[in-house]
């Protein structure tokens, strides 16, 4: 699944239409910087450029700037370099996952191995820092800077801890921040800074993206269980196949019965398949999942209540709708 879902049907007409000459812009400038690689890298770059989505990140620091006065040519930059960054990401974690399908295309990694995906991930990684320095404000970069090393640390964490059955909900959800909800934070609060926000302005965008950006990761999560590979356009049920323990699995572990969580942890510790079927056999799965949702969904009410005060506008009435439109995809997760 990807945070293309949220501007998918009903959510284009409004959020995503209202940013759509600045996504253009957002669009070509990354064309741009796909031909800034040696032309024998540039194919390889390209394709992923070309199968990443529709730009959530760019979308979201351009609404902020609507809300806070005006889109400047910043506003777009930020967006180019955090896609980038989180189209590195996408490189990794499919070679991590082994998943070989995104947005029902091959992933690069099913298409030319591991050893030049990770190559390939490293040079947006570094392409993207480098056009972060290109700000006259060292504080922007620095912050660029500091997303890009909470997201692999995020990633470092949670492969570290894969099948450990000591994982809390409370790392869980530090996992989930830095890996997703870094990104998202730092579009919407890095916009913010761009705009000449106050301090707390700045802090409230920034909590806004990163509980945006955590609420997206437990839906995300919820999917792998219950979501249709036809539908969702990726490999689905990698979470439990690599043992990573996520919100449905922990609250499931906490309110299984003695029996039921005997069995759940010996498949853990012993690193068997934990598929659906296997799932449902063992305890009543579904009850864990509407918790996650639940616990998404009060993260989502967190960022509608960081919009009050600000400026009636399109734009603020845009990045209220996105909270709502990942609301009823939750939703729908629901068995």
């Amino acid at each position: 699944m990807s945070t293309s879902t949220l501007f998918q049907g009903r959510s284009e007409r409004f959020p995503f239409e209202l940013v759509r000459p600045q996504l253009e812009r957002v669009e070509a400038s990354i064309r741009d910087q796909v031909r800034a690689f040696d032309p024998a890298v540039e194919p390889y770059v390209s394709y992923v450029c070309n199968t990443s989505g529709k730009r959530i990140r760019p979308a979201l620091s351009i609404l902020v700037g609507g809300a806070l006065g005006g889109v400047n040519e910043d506003h777009l930059k930020i967006g180019v370099i955090l896609e980038l960054i989180h189209m590195a990401t996408l490189v990794h974690d499919d070679i991590i996952d082994g998943a070989v399908t995104r947005r029902m295309i091959p992933t690069s990694n099913a298409k030319w191995g591991a050893g030049l995906s990770v190559l390939l991930g490293d040079a947006l990684f570094s392409h993207a820092l480098a056009l972060a320095t290109e700000f006259d404000d060292i504080t922007i970069c620095r912050k660029v800077g500091r997303a890009s090393r909470e997201v692999c640390e995020g990633e470092i964490v949670q492969t570290q801890r894969r099948w450990d059955l000591t994982l809390t909900k409370a790392d869980y959800f530090r996992i989930i921040e830095m890996k997703t909800g870094a990104l998202f934070a730092a579009a919407t609060g890095i916009a913010a800074a761009l705009s000449g926000a106050s301090a707390e302005t700045e802090a409230k965008l920034f909590d806004y993206g990163l509980k945006l950006g955590t609420a997206y990761q437990i839906y995300d999560d919820c999917l792998d269980l219950v979501g249709s590979e036809e539908d969702v356009g990726k490999t689905l049920r990698t979470d439990l196949e690599k043992g990573k323990l996520t919100l449905p699995i922990l609250n499931l572990l906490e309110s299984a019965n003695e029996s039921q969580r005997a069995k759940l942890t010996k498949r853990i510790v012993e690193q068997q398949p934990l598929d659906l079927p296997v799932l449902v056999g063992i305890a009543e799965y579904e009850g864990a999942i509407e918790s996650a949702i639940d616990t998404a969904s009060a993260m989502l009410q967190t960022c509608r209540d960081h919009l009050i005060g600000l400026p009636d506008s399109d734009s603020v009435e845009a990045l209220g709708q996105i909270t709502g439109f990942l609301d009823a995809l939750l939703q729908k997760c629901r068995r």
